[in-house]
């Protein structure tokens, strides 16, 4: 008799053979016909009045596109069973606690996260657009931008020692507003192009939600933390890190004239492999940074192509170039050339190191997980293709530990190398 659509916050109840709903909490059937003189508004699409019902609770009558529901009040999990007697309802708090509505309910949620997400949402409404123009709700951009750093601290480090703390948590910190910057001076450059494109049409910069000027001065902010931290550092590091700001700059002009510009975002994320190392050595061993940060470079690119598929069909209506257009259906193949890269670029670094064997685990676990994204990804399918990007986030951690455990490990292999050398 009932036709239920049930999504994640919202139950519809619609009877096809009469105007009446059922109250699900006690099964009472209501007659709409008191209540509905709401519904004639010819002004609005859609319109809204609460009526409580006699079992105590509020629920909504609205009308959308022609159609009667009954929307209840309240956004918590449900769980519902039907039978041919009726419809069945569990798990609902037994004082009635959330059916106050859903800020009510919201906000006696909120304090359970403290997800970036959660933080944003707890902002202040001021304060919120200036937060999702540095992406502070999503970190994955932070975290890729950071592994390379981290990286090559740990490969720096002195056998047997721990990568230093303070250089992780400046380099940390460095990423974060660096990262920030960067999506700024992005938002600016394609501020225009974002409107044309679903996925980028509500970032700040392009619905009109903040200003070009507010935009600018909060880059200039961003800018300035950075400096200040990359003030911390040798003056090697400093004019190193200060020269990145070229390709920070115009790396969102590369999709205008060339199939590569995820080659751009490989030069210009990656630049921490040299920054990285040029900290805690004041300089730069070509040996063991190149290959590191060319198979760096091939890690981006693999992961960067894979996000781009999301909106290679937007690319395509408005001009914009990337390797996924560039690859069209051979784009497996070039990912396994650029996976053979960034684990011949790890081995090469190992080699020249002279690391251990938990550097060469964390490097097989790397080659696992790429081999495993590549098989696996639908490069048609938009959510996979974001869901296996930000699972690189986990792979560079793993790459951290084998290295980390394997620079702790050199110092034993290098007293068994010296009592070999003595027999």
């Amino acid at each position: 008799m009932f036709k239920m659509n049930i999504s994640k916050s919202v139950l519809l109840l619609k009877s096809r053979t009469s105007k009446s709903v059922v109250d699900v909490h006690s099964r009472i059937n209501v007659s709409l016909a008191p209540c509905c003189q709401c519904l004639h508004n010819q002004n609005n699409n859609t319109f809204s009045r609460s009526r409580k019902f006699s079992s105590g609770y509020h629920f909504s009558h609205n009308k959308l596109n022609g159609r009667k529901f009954l929307q209840p009040n309240f956004f918590p999990e449900q769980s519902l069973k039907t039978s041919l007697s009726g419809i069945r309802q569990h798990n609902f708090p037994p004082d009635g606690s959330c059916f106050k509505g859903k800020d009510a309910y919201r906000k006696q949620t909120r304090n359970l996260s403290v997800t970036p997400k959660a933080i944003l949402d707890a902002s202040p409404k001021s304060l919120q657009p200036y937060l999702r123009l540095i992406r502070f709700d999503k970190p994955i951009g932070t975290w890729l931008l950071y592994w390379p750093c981290t990286w090559s601290i740990g490969l720096a480090a002195a056998p047997g020692h721990l990568p230093d703390l303070w250089l992780l948590t400046l380099f940390g910190a460095g990423a974060f507003f660096m990262r920030g910057a960067g999506c700024i001076v992005n938002d600016m450059w394609d501020r225009d192009i974002d409107k044309k494109v679903e996925r980028t049409k509500l970032r700040p910069l392009a619905s009109g939600e903040l200003t070009y000027f507010q935009g600018l001065c909060c880059l200039g902010g961003m800018l300035s933390v950075s400096l200040g931290i990359l003030l911390q550092l040798n003056w090697y590091s400093v004019v190193l890190g200060a020269a990145s700001m070229v390709l920070v700059i115009t790396y969102p002009l590369a999709k205008r004239v060339t199939f590569w510009p995820q080659a751009m975002l490989g030069l210009t994320f990656n630049y921490g492999t040299m920054l990285g190392w040029a900290a805690v050595t004041g300089g730069i061993d070509w040996t063991v940074v190149l290959p590191l940060y060319i198979g760096s470079m091939a890690w981006t690119l693999s992961y960067d192509t894979i996000y781009a598929h999301q909106d290679k069909y937007d690319d395509m209506l408005i001009g914009v170039k990337s390797t996924a257009l560039k690859f069209g259906d051979k784009t497996k193949h070039w990912l396994t050339g650029f996976g053979t890269i960034m684990i011949g670029g790890l081995t090469l670094t190992g080699v020249a190191l002279d690391q251990t064997w938990p550097y060469y685990t964390g490097v097989s676990i790397t080659a696992a997980h790429l081999a495993y994204q590549l098989y696996t990804v639908d490069l048609n399918n938009a959510d996979d293709c974001a869901a296996k990007f930000r699972s690189n986030t986990g792979l560079g951690f793993v790459m951290f530990i084998g290295i980390v455990t394997g620079t702790l490990m050199k110092t034993q292999k290098n007293k068994n190398d010296q009592l070999d050398n003595v027999e």
